[in-house]
């Protein structure tokens, strides 16, 4: 008996496949075979485009003139578009710019954020139904472009980098999702804590933050996001040029309004390429996104659908 079950303690565990219900068939290799190849052309189609834009920042520019424009088949690489644009010229000081209006306005945006979520989800809280009802509205109904800039210019916010932060701080979307996370904790966790004296401050930050950070996660990776792309605000509400972030820069280099103040001389004595330039500065306006999602991304699925199903 005991030889039995040492031979079959010694045999390797399999890994089992779910459970599948009932009427649902398994698959078939054709569709097995169909599945990877759309989700290959997918992958394809989304990641060929950045290697060109890739490929081309790298190219110099007898490749790029042999290529007729966009490089796929990279010929020798050189990082001259890149030492140009971050020798400190305009594109260094917009790159800096986008990166403080995005650590400022992601830090200002989730504080206000939360502490509005965490009051509408507390149903004892005062005004919290009127409360709830006005933002919802705000969803449906705006002022318009227009009233919203007159608002702006009489705050005394135009040229100021608070006009880019302000109008667009708080996501209506984004306070329900928290509200709906914050809802789903146990009532258990805060009425212990408020018991042994702990007030609604201490109790967001020590019991109800941390055991929400793949929601929180998720939301500021939306406002950064947000912040990062943003260019409408500042091309509305900024005239000087030594303001613009990043986005706008890009903006005017793939328009071909102008070069940025210290490429003008290489781009016309033909040491650098226009087109290379270009390219380059897509690929720093993509960068940040594309290192800071990969870390996020596993919060994906409780944070955002564990918020809007339990709202």
């Amino acid at each position: 008996m005991s030889a039995v079950l040492d031979k079959s303690a010694q045999k390797p565990v399999r890994w089992a496949a779910p459970p599948r219900p009932v009427w649902e068939e398994p698959p078939t290799k054709a569709g097995i075979a169909g599945k990877g190849l759309v989700l290959s052309l997918a992958c394809l189609a989304i990641l060929f485009p950045l290697w060109i834009v890739v490929v081309t920042s790298l190219s110099s520019r007898e490749t790029i003139d042999r290529a007729g424009g966009l490089v796929m088949v990279p010929k020798g690489i050189t990082f001259v578009a890149y030492r140009e644009l971050l020798s400190g010229g305009q594109v260094t000081r917009a790159a800096v710019i986008s990166v403080l209006i995005t650590v400022v306005g992601t830090a200002f945006s989730m504080t206000v954020s939360v502490l509005c979520a965490y009051g509408l989800s507390r149903s004892g809280s005062l005004g919290h139904r009127w409360m709830l009802m006005l933002l919802l509205a705000t969803m449906f109904f705006s002022a318009g472009l227009i009233p919203t800039y007159l608002l702006v210019q009489s705050l005394g916010l135009t040229d100021t980098y608070l006009a880019l932060i302000l109008p667009s701080a708080v996501s209506v979307f984004n306070i329900l999702v928290l509200r709906g996370f914050f809802m789903g904790i146990s009532p258990e966790l805060t009425d212990s804590a408020r018991i042994d004296g702990a007030g609604d401050l201490r109790i967001l930050w020590q019991i109800v933050m941390p055991l929400s950070r793949a929601v929180l996660a998720v939301i500021t990776l939306f406002y950064a996001v947000g912040y990062w792309s943003a260019w409408f605000n500042a091309s509305l509400y900024l005239n000087d040029q030594n303001m613009m972030p990043l986005q706008n820069v890009m903006i005017q280099l793939v328009q071909k309004q102008e070069a940025p103040v210290g490429l003008g001389q290489a781009i016309r004595t033909g040491e650098l390429s226009g087109l290379a330039v270009q390219m380059a500065v897509m690929v720093m306006a993509l960068l940040p996104v594309a290192v800071l999602s990969p870390f996020v991304q596993k919060h994906f699925k409780k944070g955002m659908l564990t918020g809007a199903v339990k709202g």
